[in-house]
This record gives structure tokens, sequence and C-alpha cells, in this order.
């Protein structure tokens, strides 16, 4: 299978391929490649798995343009070590912040539902989402049993995780969420993104974000940031094995 993994800034892509290169290969690992729109993407290559890893930008929008020009120039037949291959999944990875005490500073979580969480209108009687506007939809769902392994591999809480567009820096901010959420266990800005280009192109998608911070009151001196890469890296190298067996098995059923 091939995969798409896509991060918003170089740090999370570099955490990522540390995880899926656990022992560099002393002739050199790959470079990035540009793609169309200045995108960076780096190859990795596991047994029965090929991986690229996107730096896509922050935000969903940018998440969700840098997907797509990934997707579309894979499938206009993009050069590549073996040659053009669909991808068969589409992963958000990076950092971002936890629900407490559900999801701790360091700890990991798989979304089970990747959630746009402030898509709609404010309204007198309060927040209403795209999809009670009758708009579109808020949430895309990732194979329930893939998610569930890679919670389970990694150690992660399996919870919903919100994409937004401003992350939260209030605790009044972190209640309204929590109250419309009530489950959910990670905010971060991109997943949402990453899905809807993902189903454009009829692909699963799968989220895995690493806690760098509690949602709340905004106290960079609070942050665990290296942290949160360090467990990004870890998390990877568990889901490597995990991932080409779901492709393997995926293959086997087509």
């Amino acid at each position: 299978m091939r995969a798409l993994i896509v991060t918003a800034v170089a740090a999370e892509a570099d955490s990522v391929l540390a995880g899926l290169t656990p022992h560099p290969d002393p002739s050199g690992s790959p470079e990035p490649r540009t793609l169309p729109g200045g995108y960076l993407i780096t190859r990795r290559d596991l047994p029965g798995l090929a991986l690229d890893v996107l730096v896509g930008g922050v935000g969903p929008a940018a998440a969700a343009a840098a997907t797509a020009t990934a997707l579309a120039t894979s499938l206009a037949g993009a050069p590549g070590p073996d040659g053009p291959r669909p991808y068969g999944l589409v992963v958000s990875a990076g950092i971002g912040g936890g629900f407490q005490p559900a999801a701790a500073v360091g700890s990991l979580v798989v979304a089970d539902a990747l959630v746009a969480a402030d898509l709609g209108a404010e309204t007198p009687d309060g927040f209403l989402d795209v999809r009670e506007l009758g708009f579109g939809h808020t949430v895309h769902l990732p194979p329930a049993e893939l998610a569930a392994l890679a919670a389970e591999v990694t150690g992660a809480l399996l919870a919903p995780v919100l994409t937004v567009s401003t992350v939260t820096g209030t605790a009044e901010g972190a209640a309204r969420l929590a109250a419309r959420h009530p489950l959910a266990g990670a905010e971060a800005m991109e997943g949402f993104g990453v899905a809807e280009a993902a189903a454009a192109h009829g692909l699963p998608v799968l989220e895995i974000r690493a806690v760098s911070n509690a949602v709340g009151p905004r106290d960079r001196a609070a942050w665990r940031i290296g942290e949160a890469l360090d467990a990004l890296t870890g998390g990877f190298r568990a889901l490597g094995p995990v991932l080409a067996n779901w492709g393997e098995r995926q293959h086997a059923q087509r």
C-alpha cells in the first residue's frame, strides 16, 4: 500500500520520518521533492508499505489544498521509485491540544471522528454547525478497525479530534467546545481539511495527534512541544506495521 501522511510544519514531518526510520540507512535517506505549489514531500519505504510525508501548512484550508495537490499529482502519474501508484490511505498527523484530564501532555490521541468544530454560525441561541444549518457535514469517520488498532499499538486515547481555525486560548472557550463535544480528546487545525481532500478522492483517512498542551488558557510556559514531537516519533514507529498489515488486508479483499 501507499499512504500519504500530512503534517502542518516541517518539525512534525521530521518527527514522523524519524519514527519511520528507526535504523537510518548509512547510504542516506531520500531527499524531499517539491510538488506543484511548493509543497515538500518525502518518501519512506517500509516492508509492504510506501509512505509519503507532506508538509502542508497550518489550518484546514492549507491542509486541504496541500492534500488535494498531492493526491492529484499522484493520479496524474508523478514519478516515483517504483513508478506511479495511487494512494490507499491519507493520515493527518502532528501535535495539538489535549482535553484534560483525558489526554495528558505527552500522550497520543487517535481520532475515531475528525470533526469541524467551529465551522458554522453564531446565533442568539448559540452555535450552529454547517450540518445544522443545512449546508453540509462536519464529521469524517476513519475506518473503525484501523483507528482502534492504531490506538492500541500506540497506547493512544481513541476519541474525536476537533479541527478548529482558531486555537482555543481561554477557559471559557475550552468549556464551550467541551460542552458541544463532550467526548473530544484533542484539538488541532488540519484534520478535517485533510479529510475533505481525501473524501473527494474516495480515500479513507486517519488522524493521530501528540498532545503538547492542555486545551484552555494560553500558557506558553506550560507547552511541551519537544515532548509531543518525541511522542509523535514513537507513535509512528509503532504505527508503521499496522498500516502495512491493514493495507495488505484491504488489497486482499478487492
